[in-house]
């Protein structure tokens, strides 16, 4: 029953680094590409990967996925903290349990960051660049 667990934790996580970065790669890397005049390279991107117009046609159902996994991730996290099972270790040393729960923080705050960037990429650039007249 533990493992099951954590095979579920440990997929939310993956889970949600994944649709963190497809945002980035359906918002924030295009416009943050053509903003550097590089609108070719958009362009080649696009010929070889066809699912960035799929993920930018529905960029609304992308951002909404990615931040419910995001917020649950968040909540397996620090919501359950209290329920964590992990060994003790005898002479004060890392035990996988402490390893695993770093590296998943790390994960979730990457995934979280990455999200953020493709958010303010998406719907928050172009109407502050028409504030600002650039």
């Amino acid at each position: 029953m533990q493992k099951l667990i954590k095979l579920k934790d440990d997929f939310v996580s993956i889970a949600s680094l994944f649709t963190s970065v497809s945002t980035l790669l359906c918002c924030a890397l295009p416009s943050l590409l053509v903003a550097f005049g590089m609108g070719a390279v958009v362009a080649g991107l696009v010929s070889d990967f066809p699912a960035l117009i799929w993920l930018s046609k529905y960029k609304e159902w992308t951002f909404l996925s990615a931040g419910i996994l995001i917020s649950f991730n968040f909540w397996l996290f620090y919501g359950r903290r209290d329920n964590q099972i992990c060994e003790i270790d005898e002479y004060g040393n890392e035990t996988p349990c402490d390893t695993a729960a770093r590296w998943s923080k790390v994960i979730l705050w990457i995934s979280f960051s990455l999200y953020l960037l493709g958010l303010f990429s998406a719907y928050l650039l172009l109407p502050i660049q028409k504030l600002l007249e650039i």
